[in-house]
């Protein structure tokens, strides 16, 4: 007899911490994970995650509101560490009782305990083994592994997901969340066998109608062909970004042995606004992963996550019973 996969939940330690059905993590993008994105997928049974990094406090407190109207689900706010308005941005998490954190890029010591106080599971991104046990010993809930396929800004050690998950697998004991080149099921259940409790899926959720991204970027992911990302701004925080005429101007510069001031200089400030929600694709920032190159429609954010999870069982059916000739 074929062994029975339930398609209805799954029981591990990511779904019980969070209290969801199924371990698949909506990133919290700038410029695209607003709370219809967020909602969206928490009631399709997954984590939904609302973008921080590009909202004022204000705004912030008006996405966790409308997501709460949204959802009864659990749902998520990723907090970049380094954001100006960090103590405004914690005090409204407080306040509004968001259940679950993601933190990233910053030490993840300087919140985790306040937030833990509060009663919030904390769970912080990194991109190496050692920032994994840093974040561990912080006394994070879990973390996210983010190889360096991801979108975004990204580690400059540069370690693809497959070598990373088994690293940081073995060097901490607290859950692990794999990213980074994830789409599908297949990928999903690669990084189960990997390793890891669950999958955070980025790039994928920008090609939903809920993504506050600007059709036109879009549009441009879903023409993306392999190579068409690159990791780039390595002497200021790395970032992963779609080839355009910014991207040029980049690399131009990188080649030319450009200062950290001098690449910033060229970033100047609104550049991801630019490109991600306004559409600005020649003078705009464009972060996104390699995996855009296998992502070819815009889809609704539900049907998204039932179709990752139907791959993952499928597939994971087929390699317990193959089919006998």
């Amino acid at each position: 007899m074929g062994t029975f996969i339930n398609l209805h939940i799954m029981n591990n330690r990511i779904t019980q911490l969070f209290t969801i059905q199924f371990p698949i993590i909506q990133a919290g993008m700038v410029w695209a994970s607003g709370w219809r994105l967020a909602s969206a997928v928490s009631n399709a049974g997954g984590l939904g995650i609302i973008g921080a990094g590009s909202m004022y406090p204000h705004i912030l407190e008006e996405h966790i509101q409308q997501c709460k109207k949204a959802t009864h689900k659990p749902f998520a706010v990723n907090l970049p560490l380094l954001y100006p308005d960090i103590e405004k941005h914690i005090q409204i998490i407080i306040n509004e009782k968001v259940p679950i954190v993601f933190t990233s890029a910053g030490n993840p010591k300087t919140w985790t305990s306040i937030l833990k106080e509060k009663g919030i599971k904390v769970v912080h991104v990194v991109s190496s083994s050692a920032f994994a046990v840093k974040a561990q010993n912080a006394g994070c809930d879990a973390i996210v592994a983010e190889g360096f396929e991801a979108g975004g800004h990204n580690g400059r050690e540069e370690t693809t997901t497959m070598v990373l998950i088994p690293a940081v697998c073995n060097a901490v004991t607290i859950p692990v969340i794999a990213a980074g080149g994830i789409a599908t099921g297949k990928q999903m259940l690669a990084a189960m066998v990997l390793g890891a409790d669950a999958v955070q899926i980025g790039s994928r959720f920008v090609c939903t109608p809920e993504a506050s991204s600007h059709l036109s970027f879009k549009e441009a992911i879903i023409n993306a062909k392999e190579g068409d990302t690159m990791l780039m701004m390595k002497k200021t925080v790395p970032v992963r970004l779609l080839k355009n005429k910014f991207y040029e101007s980049i690399a131009a510069a990188e080649a030319e042995g450009a200062t950290a001031e001098t690449l910033n200089n060229l970033l100047g400030k609104g550049r991801a606004k630019k490109g991600m929600f306004d559409g600005n694709l020649a003078e705009g920032e464009l972060e996104i992963g390699q995996v855009s190159s296998l992502i070819n429609e815009i889809k609704p954010a539900a049907e998204i996550v039932k179709e990752i999870w139907a791959e993952y069982c499928e597939i994971k059916n087929l390699i317990a019973n193959p089919i006998k000739t």
